[in-house]
Parts: structure tokens; C-alpha cells; sequence
């Protein structure tokens, strides 16, 4: 062979190859994503975890996917709101098929419709904080994060008080840094993610978000949904009626996190329903 052709061919390979690398670098880190932290770990090593971690959960992957004996407990977690009109239809659903849920509300909107804020926690369910007016955290100082944090839970515990809302919170649209984490571990908070993102905050059809919720269970199960979307009120029966057929029961987030360690959220077991 030429040996100009070799040294084209030689290049080629070698971009493959780190190409690949690069990619499977980028699916560990999705991997290992954690669905909670909390107060007493490490931000740094939960979110920037080495490389000897990351090979790890490469090599692990298919066997924890088999994993036996993980807890079948399945959370559905709705953030923002309450709306006037997609949020009692909601509650409604949620009544029908008698699951329990947890809010993850937006204080300003809390504080802009009280009555529903205080059905929520009438009807049983779980309200978490979700800072006061939605910002992204990770563009935000670190006394910019504690007041967004601390006004969110104060304004929606004056409306409607839920233990919850001084032990969970959720940053919005899942932005945040290692600082972000910090100050909310520093104010007692577990940072509460997902095990899966259903994706229902792009415009999806309710058999869209059904389909992809079957198809990416896990368990433990912590499902990020929103409290605004009418197809996400029409897929519930069915997701709720073939997760219970496959032996999962309905908790809160907060339950959820009581009865399971933090490692088997972060590394749960995956396979459809």
C-alpha cells in the first residue's frame, strides 16, 4: 500500500477510535447522572466523577441493567405551577387512578393561586420546593441561590406547609452547578433529580410520553414530569395501570427517599414495564 494511503488510512482509524471514545466518555457521564443528592455527599464527586467511575459504570452497564431485587416504588414528580386550569385537571387524574405525587412548585405561582397550592397538600400529595421564581440557578451568585431557595419555600409554606418543602428541592429545568449544590446541602436540602426525564416538556403526544416512559423504567423510579401539559394528564391511566401490572407501587418523592438508599436511586436498575 502507498504509504501516503497508510498515513490517510492510519488518521482515519485514529479519529474513529477517539470519536467512539469521546462518545462513550459522554454516555458514562449520562450514566452516572445522580437522581439524588444529598446533604452529606460529596457535590464534586457525585457530579465530576473521575474516570476510573465512569469506565466502571461502562464496563457494569448490562449487569446492573439485570440487576435483580431493586425496590419497584415509583415517584411521578411535577414541577412548576400550579396553573388555574391544567393543575385541578390533574389532581383530578391523580385522584381517579388514587396515586400519590410530588409538586415541586414555583413560590411566584404559588403565591398567585393559594387555592390550589392548598388543594395539592388537601389531596394528599407531597409540595417540594422548586425556588421562587424559576430561575436558572446556575447562572445565579451563591446568595442569589439561598434567597431563590429560601423565599420559594417560605412563601409556599405561609400558602400550604409541607414538611417537604424544607428537605427537597429541584433546580429548575434541572440547571445548576457544584456551587448550586452546595448552598443547598449547606441549607439541610436533598437535591432531588430524576431516574428518568420523560421529556413532556417538548411538545409530545400522550402516547409519546407513555411509550418512553415504559420503554426507560427503572427501579427505584423518580419520573420528572410538568404540571402544564394536557398529554401528560392523558397518558397517566395507562402508565399507572402497566406500572402497577408489573408490580410497582405509587409513593411520594420524600417516601421514596426514606425507604431507599441514595446509591440504589443513583444506580438503579433498567429495563421496560
Amino acid at each position: 500500500m502507498n504509504p501516503r494511503v497508510r498515513l490517510i488510512a492510519a488518521i482515519v482509524v485514529a479519529g474513529l477510535v477517539a470519536f467512539a471514545a469521546w462518545r462513550l466518555f459522554e454516555h458514562s457521564g449520562t450514566l452516572i447522572k445522580p437522581a439524588l443528592i444529598t446533604p452529606d455527599m460529596n457535590a464534586h464527586e457525585a457530579l465530576s466523577p473521575d474516570l476510573g467511575a465512569r469506565v466502571d459504570r461502562l464496563l457494569n452497564e448490562r449487569k446492573e441493567a439485570n440487576r435483580a431485587g431493586r425496590p419497584r416504588l415509583i415517584a411521578l414528580t411535577f414541577d412548576d405551577g400550579p396553573y388555574p386550569v391544567f393543575t385541578p385537571l390533574l389532581l383530578d387524574q391523580l385522584r381517579t387512578l388514587h396515586v400519590p405525587a410530588t409538586f415541586f412548585l414555583i413560590g411566584r405561582d404559588a403565591e398567585q393561586w393559594p387555592e390550589l397550592t392548598q388543594r395539592i397538600r388537601a389531596d394528599g400529595h407531597e409540595i417540594a420546593d422548586h425556588t421562587y421564581s424559576h430561575p436558572d440557578l446556575d447562572k445565579e451568585t451563591d446568595a442569589q441561590v439561598r434567597e431563590e431557595i429560601l423565599k420559594g419555600r417560605d412563601v409556599v409554606w405561609s400558602i400550604a406547609p409541607d414538611p417537604s418543602l424544607r428537605t427537597l428541592m429541584r433546580p429548575p429545568h434541572g440547571r445548576f452547578t457544584e456551587e448550586t449544590v452546595d448552598v443547598a446541602q449547606s441549607l439541610g436540602y436533598k437535591v432531588v433529580l430524576w431516574t428518568d426525564d420523560s421529556g413532556d416538556w417538548r411538545t409530545l403526544t400522550a402516547e409519546e410520553i407513555a411509550d418512553h416512559l415504559l420503554e426507560h423504567a427503572t427501579a427505584p423510579e423518580i419520573v420528572l414530569l410538568h404540571s402544564g401539559k394536557l398529554a401528560t394528564i392523558e397518558a397517566l391511566p395507562r402508565v399507572v395501570a402497566r406500572f402497577r401490572a408489573a408490580g410497582y407501587r405509587f409513593v411520594t418523592a420524600g417516601d421514596l427517599i426514606r425507604q431507599v438508599p441514595a446509591d440504589q436511586l443513583n444506580h438503579p436498575a433498567k429495563g421496560p414495564v
